[in-house]
């Protein structure tokens, strides 16, 4: 989430320098026209399968009625942009596997080199214009997930510069109000979520969040290449602005449509958690774990430990199953540490659980372990390291009064 919001922090950034320096393309000279293919119909029926395929993680499938796009349409972005955009999807899950990195950069830089190639024809084609902007935001959210700021910066100045080429072209709006709609929202969110930002922040166009959630829902039900990409934005907005109910009708949609779907899943488990539906998020955690411990695609150390959190916390909590919560806290604690998530909030709460656990069947020196490992990784600020301060000096207090004792 970090890199994420870091993304938009460096896409509203460079938006503005961009718009400063950039006019519409000029002159009148035009080589060849192209056939617009986004507000095709028949086009967008013929990749309806292939899209669905994709986010539902058929990746193979989609994969080759992607390559049917370019062969079909050679001179086209939209079939490389597509495949790039495939290869994308294999890196959500665990967005610290580096492995798809490349396919998904070669593709996005082939569609960018044809959508150059279409703007030499023809300098006022927003339909080149839209894959030059959504195939550069694609590449600042990879270099932003890879802490590469420079290139991110870079990829996301030229968004902004293509997207605002691009506007005005009226049959595909649905799709371009994806860019406006996460101006506005996260305009505002930055600042608020990041104080020391503020500053900055004073020289650029104000957004509206309420604004911006309003245009990503039009797009969710309106667009056909960027709906599933609002939807997968406004379920974390939704989440973050503690509209959980929104969050999880929205991800139990997703679910339905996508059940293979290893992001979508955990999602569902999480806004079903949130809301106390136990049951429901218990059954979800389950199916998780077997999908995980059967090796499917897309299920690993993050949806483990999504779903091990969410099975100790039940255990713990409502079924008083202290040796199943026990254990379903330490499985939360191992998929934390397999992909480096020490300061994630499920492997802050597995610890000081087990802490409390440990406290109460008089294992202290356990306890003190849990306790510490909490200071250790998380902020200052956070509700559970100021818990595991206090229960530290508490543990402390009851070791001495046994010692007593004895």
């Amino acid at each position: 989430m970090k890199s994420q919001n870091a993304w938009f922090l460096l896409f509203l950034l460079v938006s503005q320098f961009a718009q400063a320096q950039f006019s519409w393309f000029g002159g009148d000279t035009k080589k060849k026209h192209h056939e617009v293919l986004l507000a095709n119909r028949a086009i967008q029926i013929e990749a309806t399968q292939a899209i669905n395929n994709m986010y539902n993680f058929n990746y193979d499938a989609a994969e080759r009625d992607f390559k049917w796009l370019t062969v079909k349409y050679p001179e086209h972005p939209i079939g490389f942009f597509l495949l790039g955009l495939n290869e994308w999807w294999k890196i959500v899950p665990d967005t610290k596997d580096e492995s798809h990195d490349d396919a998904c950069l070669d593709n996005m830089n082939r569609a960018i080199d044809l959508a150059d190639a279409m703007l030499d024809d023809d300098d006022t084609d927003k339909e080149a214009a839209f894959f030059q902007a959504a195939a550069y935001a694609f590449k600042g959210r990879l270099y932003s997930e890879r802490e590469n700021w420079i290139k991110a910066a870079w990829a996301g100045k030229q968004a902004m510069k293509y997207l605002e080429k691009c506007r005005g072209f009226g049959d595909f709006n649905p799709e371009l109000a994806i860019g406006d709609g996460l101006y506005n929202y996260y305009s505002k969110w930055i600042p608020e979520n990041y104080p020391s930002l503020k500053p900055m922040m004073t020289f650029f166009h104000k957004g509206v969040k309420t604004e911006g959630i309003k245009q990503l829902e039009y797009v969710s039900s309106n667009a056909f290449y960027t709906r599933m990409e609002a939807k997968y934005f406004l379920m974390q907005i939704y989440s973050m602005e503690n509209q959980h109910q929104k969050a999880y009708y929205m991800a139990a949609q997703m679910h339905a449509l996508y059940p293979n779907n290893a992001y979508f899943h955990r999602y569902a488990a999480r806004t079903a958690f949130m809301l106390n539906k136990a049951d429901e998020a218990e059954i979800l955690a389950q199916e998780l774990l077997t999908n995980l411990n059967m090796g499917k695609y897309g299920y690993e150390s993050t949806s483990g430990r999504y779903a091990a959190y969410i099975l100790g916390y039940i255990n713990y909590n409502y079924k008083r199953d202290l040796p199943k919560a026990k254990e379903y806290y330490q499985k939360t604690i191992d998929y934390a540490l397999q992909n480096n998530s020490k300061d994630s909030g499920y492997f802050l709460g597995a610890n000081l659980t087990l802490g409390k656990i440990a406290s109460s069947e008089k294992d202290y020196a356990k306890a003190l372990e849990y306790f510490n490992i909490i200071i250790a990784n998380a902020e200052k600020k956070a509700d559970t390291y100021k818990e595991a301060k206090k229960l530290i000096d508490d543990t402390k207090k009851l070791m001495k009064g046994d010692k007593k004792k004895k």
